[in-house]
């Protein structure tokens, strides 16, 4: 009998063990299947919230985001206050990082890949957003998620947003609540126009002379002096633009530097055009043989692509005879300039109608990681950052009284014995674009010049027939990369004049153009766009 029990026994003991095992095993599978599934989900799409509906934030936690650009040097204090201010609030604080200009290419998608720990990034549809959201590389958000952890971002944003952010059906990015009302601008020393005898130039081909005396008189000055990311395509581009309403970049990849199939921004019938058709064709051409005069009188510095600094980041210290910026970041380098007792004349880049488009919600916003350990504070925390006052000026403009001040009359202005020269945070230049511009003050130490732009920005804007239209490049990722390093080894040399012959070098871009799929990318991009269109009404 007792032989009898300690054998009963020994089998329950080896049940019990089995089935433990059977648990384990089991949660461990549970665990390995919703490793992409936020905390805040609980592997459901219901947001974890308290008993009483409120976000659960008993446990301190640090949040990683990711922004482009350079740290101004007033960072570490504003983000002490910044932290000091989410811990209250939040109980959360933030590291940021920095991925620079010169570095987004490379290093943007490797923040992402890495399996590093990153809870937000900044997203943009120029910047990688529809490729990395097919890659997975952010989180999918719901309507009650950003119901419940961004209420002040989710009373304020309009729906259609959350539509023009989906890819394949799901939203990835938290678009800007107030998308830029901006235009792409080209800003001159007014001393050397005034020497030249220029008077109101309108079109980037009209300043050859004011290139002509920068290269004789001004040794220390390049009259184009791009950097290898936002400058680089910019003088080809303005070129284009005189001819037609051109994009800026491809619809396929929008990528400002990249080749692929564009629009007539202003044809209302959308009509989907590769670089062999009209206008096309003729306005590349007609860029590429101004930008290779110049190249070759030595108005283009010679090796853009090594150079990491912006023209508008060496303007004011005479280091370059043109800034390319657009109406908003280029506020901080007028003061700049202005303080060093430099007048500046400022070129809107317009159309040859006279317009700019109009900027979807889509050009400035974040996105939260796929491996986010916490994307219910993540998101808390940009709610406070994008659509609370306090917090947007803090990130914004700085530490009031340190970094801004606000005038008797309720305008913004730099503190007593702060210059835009030695302001250790300059308004715009943190990364924080994606902030609710519509609560910002005037200024009041705007140059003439620049409030005269302001008054004129409504009236340069106009919506864009493809305003909105995000292209999923799923299907055709593979000819996007290939054309991304055609655009790398054939398309920049010809943008920056550096070639010999630009027939044979624009017939040498077409056939590798060809070679590396763009009929299959034009054709997907014709039916993504009609389906757009028809969807419109």
């Amino acid at each position: 009998m007792k032989a009898f029990r300690k054998s009963s026994l020994s089998v329950l003991v080896l049940v019990v063990m089995f089935v433990l095992v059977l648990a384990a095993c089991s949660g461990n599978n549970a665990k390995d299947t919703s490793s992409n599934t936020p905390a805040s989900t609980n592997g459901s799409t219901e947001p974890a919230l308290t008993d009483e509906g409120k976000p659960d934030n008993s446990k301190e936690v640090k949040i990683v985001g990711y922004v482009l650009g350079e740290a101004p040097k007033g960072m570490p204090d504003v983000l002490a206050a910044l932290n000091e201010k989410l811990k209250k609030d939040i109980n959360a604080t933030v590291e940021l990082n920095y991925i620079g200009w010169g570095d987004v290419g490379s290093k943007y998608p490797l923040v992402l890949a890495s399996g590093q720990d990153v809870d937000f990034v900044f997203a943009a549809d120029w910047n990688f957003y529809v490729s990395e959201a097919n890659k997975g590389s952010f989180l999918p958000l719901e309507e009650n998620m950003l119901k419940s952890f961004m209420p002040k971002y989710y009373a304020k944003q309009d729906p259609a947003a959350y539509k023009a952010a989906e890819v394949n059906g799901k939203q990835y990015m938290i678009p800007t609540t107030t998308p830029d009302r901006k235009v792409g601008v080209v800003v001159l020393r007014q001393d050397i126009l005034d020497q030249v005898g220029l008077t109101n130039p309108t079109k980037m081909s009209e300043l050859e002379p004011y290139f002509a005396a920068i290269k004789k008189d001004y040794p220390d000055m390049t009259p184009l002096n791009l950097d290898s990311q936002y400058d680089l395509p910019a003088p080809f581009g303005a070129l284009v633009q005189e001819k037609f309403a051109y994009p800026g970049a491809p619809h396929d990849s929008g990528d400002p530097s990249g080749v692929g199939v564009y629009t007539d921004q202003e044809d209302a019938s959308g009509k989907i055009l590769s670089i062999t058709d009209e206008p096309i064709q003729g306005s590349f051409k007609y860029a590429a043989e101004t930008m290779k005069k110049w190249y070759d009188a030595g108005y283009v510095n010679k090796n853009p692509y090594s150079n990491k600094i912006r023209s508008k980041d060496n303007f004011c210290e005479g280091k370059s005879g043109v800034a390319f910026a657009n109406s908003i970041d280029v506020q901080s380098m007028l003061a700049s300039c202005q303080d060093k007792g430099i007048e500046t004349y400022i070129m809107p880049v317009l159309s040859p109608s006279g317009h700019a488009p109009s900027n979807s919600w889509l050009n400035n916003g974040v996105a939260i990681a796929a491996n986010s350990k916490n994307p219910d504070r993540a998101l808390q925390a940009l709610d406070l950052i994008m659509q609370d006052e306090s917090y947007v000026y803090l990130m914004y403009y700085g530490i009031e009284g340190k970094n801004y001040a606000i005038t008797a009359d309720d305008k913004l202005t730099l503190p007593e014995g702060v210059t835009s020269e030695n302001n250790s945070y300059p308004a715009d230049a943190a990364g924080f674009w994606f902030v609710d511009k519509d609560l910002f003050k005037p200024n009041a130490d705007w140059t003439d010049a620049y409030v005269e732009l302001n008054k004129q920005i409504k009236d340069y804007l106009l919506p864009a027939t493809y305003l909105g239209f995000t292209f999923n490049s799923e299907s055709v990722k593979s000819e996007i990369a290939n054309l991304k390093n055609v655009s790398s080894q054939y398309f920049l040399p010809i943008a920056i004049g550096a070639v010999k012959d630009v027939n044979q070098s624009f017939d040498t871009l077409v056939s590798k153009m060809n070679a590396a799929g763009i009929d299959k990318v034009k054709n997907e991009v014709e039916t993504q766009a009609a389906a757009f269109l028809a969807n419109k009404g």
